[in-house]
């Protein structure tokens, strides 16, 4: 199989569920051309020197490949033909020092030193949350739930909400755009059927009116100031000043579409891997501590961000033997590299206690990941209140339905069968217990 068979494949929906024996066969050229002007890069070692190299650009436009996605899919003609207000790229989408400023902009409200309490702030929501959920599944006498939309769904996105200031009450409007927008993004060889370009027209009025409703709620917070991450970028008194409009844009829809995907995403992909292997969900509950460590395994295994196609090269490099050519599109694939037997020893075995798991799950390098804090929290928090309380699960479907994205990679739907779910304290069933088994 050659390599631009095994990406092609990799990247197809049908093997959405395990793309990792492709990968496995990109990995034994650990950088490879996959087409004119594109290589694939699969290999630990390279992947995490190309991350750090900054004759790797993340400028999407430069990219053979991003400059497509920048116009939007269905939108090949270019930024020409999107409106004015949407043609300023996120944070991970630039190169310094555009992204060093907005970045450090982003991050004076989400994070230390600035704003130390944001994250940890939101703690007792997200429990009372996952709480207030696994108490509606346990009161409707339910022993089945689907993982996605019952559980792991609800969590980020009303927290990414909260810290952004966008109404909670808005999100059936705008997860119908966001699902939208990430299904039709497609980078493989479905895209060229009749029902690709269905989804990529349907990504891109997604995205119109995402952005649409983003900047009037941008326009209402700039007249009104009010609590949230979008109001204190647009009225920031700092030393970089008020981020411009065009920029709380694109990062707010960047955090938001994050919120949305790549944590659940990370949720549902724990819940799986802790089911799919015999004795590990009931050696988390009984001992709460490993969960982090879990997490991170998982990560490693199922990594949430397969890898992002917005990279080229400014220079020629020379790398595992091959020179990947100036101007170049560039995908360091971080699923592979987490599975590269030169890093990891077994490296398909879930191992929760496996030592050194220093694995690409949140990124590397300047773009590393922007929510990683939040999202370590929010599953760390999500998952330590789910095994506590739900009593002997097991899959209802394996492999289950799959996101059609190879971005964002997770289940569609998520279902679980289990004895009953317990009190909040975890002592036993919940009244009523006797009835609801049923």
């Amino acid at each position: 199989m050659t390599a631009a068979t095994a990406w092609a494949e990799a990247m197809k929906y049908e093997h959405r569920a395990d793309p990792y024996p492709f990968f496995d066969q990109l990995r034994r050229t650990p950088v490879a051309r996959v087409a004119d002007d594109q290589y694939v890069v699969t290999g630990y070692w390279e992947v995490l020197a190309l991350a750090h190299d900054p004759r790797v650009s993340s400028d999407i436009s430069r990219s053979p490949v991003g400059a497509a996605l920048a116009a939007g899919p269905g939108q090949e003609s270019g930024a020409r033909d999107r409106p004015a207000y949407d043609q300023v790229p996120s944070i991970i989408v630039t190169d310094p020092p555009e992204h060093d400023r907005a970045r450090r902009q982003v991050m004076r409200h989400f994070g230390p030193p600035h704003a130390p309490h944001v994250i940890p702030d939101a703690e007792p929501g997200i429990v009372a949350l996952c709480n207030d959920l696994l108490d509606g599944i346990a009161a409707g006498g339910r022993t089945r739930l689907d993982v996605v939309d019952d559980y792991a769904y609800p969590v980020p996105v009303t927290v990414i909400c909260e810290i952004l200031g966008i109404p909670i009450a808005d999100e059936p409007t705008f997860h119908i755009w966001i699902h939208d927008m990430l299904t039709g993004t497609d980078l493989g060889p479905d895209a060229s059927t009749a029902e690709g370009e269905v989804r990529a027209e349907k990504a891109r009025a997604g995205r119109v009116a995402l952005t649409r409703y983003l900047t009037d709620l941008i326009e209402c917070v700039r007249c009104e100031p009010r609590p949230g991450l979008l109001s204190a970028m647009i009225h920031d008194d700092g030393p970089g000043g008020p981020m411009p409009v065009e920029r709380v844009l694109s990062n707010a829809r960047l955090l938001l579409v994050a919120g949305h995907d790549s944590t659940v995403n990370t949720i549902s992909n724990c819940v799986l891997t802790l089911l799919r292997n015999p004795g590990a969900y009931e050696r988390v509950r009984s001992r709460p501590e490993l969960i982090p460590r879990a997490i991170e395994e998982v990560q490693r295994l199922q990594a949430a961000v397969q890898f992002f196609p917005s990279r080229s090269t400014t220079a020629d490099i020379d790398i595992a033997g091959i020179t990947i050519p100036k101007g170049a599109a560039v995908h360091l694939v971080y699923a592979a590299a987490n599975r590269d037997p030169a890093r990891f020893a077994d490296p398909n075995r879930f191992d929760m206690q496996r030592p050194d798991n220093e694995h690409l799950g949140w990124g590397s390098g300047i773009h590393t990941c922007i929510g990683g804090p939040l999202a370590r929290l929010e599953v760390n928090l999500a998952l330590e209140t789910l095994v506590r309380r739900m009593v002997a699960p097991g899959l209802v479907v394996d492999p289950p339905p799959y996101r059609r994205s190879q971005i964002f990679r997770g289940p569609r739907h998520l279902l679980v069968h289990f004895d009953h779910i317990t009190d909040r304290d975890g002592s036993g069933p919940r009244p009523g217990d006797e009835t609801n088994r049923r």
